[in-house]
């Protein structure tokens, strides 16, 4: 078994305003040659997002533990906990694209400082994980929708190939984890390579699934997450514990849980204990699968999101499945009714906007929103909405969204006749642009795009 980001990171990312929904991709180089200091003087270097789940108690925390750690996102169950039990050694291999050696040993140290886990980069040798990047069409010639992915048992590219399909590669007969293989794109968008990086890697090390309902987390197949965030240190750092080990059973671990959280997030023992949760049925699954399935029709993939809205409703969920499913439809539905698209993304608003650490999720769908308002000519509505998604959007390391929102800023400014000011906000678009698209040919088509819906375009392509 292996896991990937399929194409709903594609699709995530599309709905985002990102690069990775452009044609033809782009080459490492050209977006090396966009990536300037001032973008990496951009982020905070601290941990990333609110601290772990202000509003979830404990109980909560350890109810998602297990259920990331004991089964796969196809649903089968793993029979015991495995993780790396020896300091562990990461290795890069393959066409290794510029400013990933950067990323990796940033990568690597919040690993060390936030989740306390001992891993280190080996420059030569064998590693217990192997990150090996490859063009993205050698990738998906043998995973066809893989944007990236990991494989346990393997060491490189080469490797797989030649145990694929075996048990060697089956998550669910391992005792222990020795050696793992991420393998990457390496001709996309750093911000495609970086996102790819931080999930993969972290399910190399940790959790194997992915739960919808989850927000503050990259282990959410909605995406919405671009690199780790501290409830996902704190996942990490539960699962490299002393007080666990490879090999424990679901019962073994849940019966050490509330001790281990006791002490690791002592603030989540004072929290309510958490309400019962409704499983998500694989019928929500499959549907939200079609709705953002490539190559169909759009009208049968906006079909599958109404399908997803009636599972939540039909369920009463308020949760962060509730929220894709409306936003999914209210994308889908942008070129075709506009005001049903709104009442559909004010459907997602209204729902992210009560939960924990959705702010990054709320920002998306200002961006769709402040997209149909300057479709719609109302050029102060979309202004107020980009300038609200922009802290968050640049919080959550998104650049691809921050450079987005700004060109939205820039024909607002532009259609209210403040040419100064727009003027500006496409300068402050190009200061975020070359991380988040890739090159400057992708960075024109996502400008021209924008451009568009100011003369009455409905959606972003």
């Amino acid at each position: 078994m292996l896991l990937h980001r399929t194409t709903l990171f594609l699709f995530a990312a599309a709905l985002a305003g990102c690069a990775a929904d452009l044609p033809g991709g782009t080459t490492a180089r050209a977006a090396s040659e966009l990536l300037s200091p001032p973008l990496i003087a951009g982020f905070d270097p601290g941990p990333v997002g609110p601290p772990p789940r202000r509003a979830a108690s404990n109980a909560e925390i350890a109810r998602d533990f297990l259920e990331l750690a004991f089964s796969l996102e196809s649903g089968r169950r793993l029979p015991v906990l495995t993780r790396f039990e020896e300091p562990i050694t990461l290795a890069l291999a393959g066409a290794v694209p510029p400013g990933a050696g950067e990323e990796v040993a940033g990568l690597l140290a919040r690993l060390r400082g936030e989740a306390g886990i001992a891993i280190w980069q080996e420059q030569r040798g064998a590693a217990a994980i192997t990150v090996e990047f490859l063009p993205r069409h050698d990738m998906q010639a043998l995973v066809p929708n893989a944007a990236c992915f990991v494989v346990p048992g393997v060491s490189g590219w080469q490797d797989y190939r030649a145990l694929r399909g075996s048990s060697a590669t089956d998550w669910t007969l391992l005792a222990t984890r020795s050696r793992v293989s991420v393998f990457l794109p390496s001709d996309v968008a750093p911000q495609e390579m970086r996102d790819c990086l931080h999930e993969e890697v972290a399910q190399a090390l940790g959790p194997l699934n992915d739960l919808y309902r989850l927000t503050d987390s990259v282990f959410n197949d909605d995406n919405f997450q671009a690199v780790l965030t501290r409830t996902d240190m704190l996942l990490l750092r539960v699962y490299y514990a002393p007080e666990l080990a490879s090999g424990m059973t679901e019962a073994e671990v849940a019966a050490r849980l509330p001790a281990l959280l006791a002490r690791l997030n002592p603030a989540g023992g004072r929290a309510a204990a958490p309400a019962p949760q409704i499983p998500t049925p694989r019928s929500f699954q499959t549907a939200i699968d079609a709705a953002l399935a490539g190559g169909a029709s759009t009208e049968g993939r906006r079909s599958a999101a109404r399908n997803a809205v009636s599972i939540a409703t039909a369920a009463g969920w308020n949760d962060a499945r509730a929220g894709f499913a409306w936003f999914a439809l209210g994308r889908l539905s942008a070129a075709s009714d506009p005001a049903a698209a709104r009442e559909a993304l004010l459907m997602a608003a209204a729902i992210y906007r009560r939960l924990p650490g959705a702010a990054i999720q709320y920002a998306h769908v200002e961006m769709q929103l402040a997209v149909l308002a300057l479709a719609a000519r109302q050029p102060e509505d979309a202004l107020a909405l980009a300038d609200r998604a922009l802290g968050p959007a640049i919080a959550a390391e998104n650049p691809a969204l921050a450079a987005t929102l700004h060109l939205i800023r820039a024909e607002a400014f532009a259609a209210r006749g403040q040419m100064a000011a727009a003027a500006a906000a496409r300068l402050d678009s190009a200061r975020w642009a070359g991380y988040g698209f890739g090159s400057q040919a992708a960075a024109d088509r996502r400008a021209a795009e924008v451009a568009a819906l100011a003369q009455g375009a409905s959606r972003l392509r």
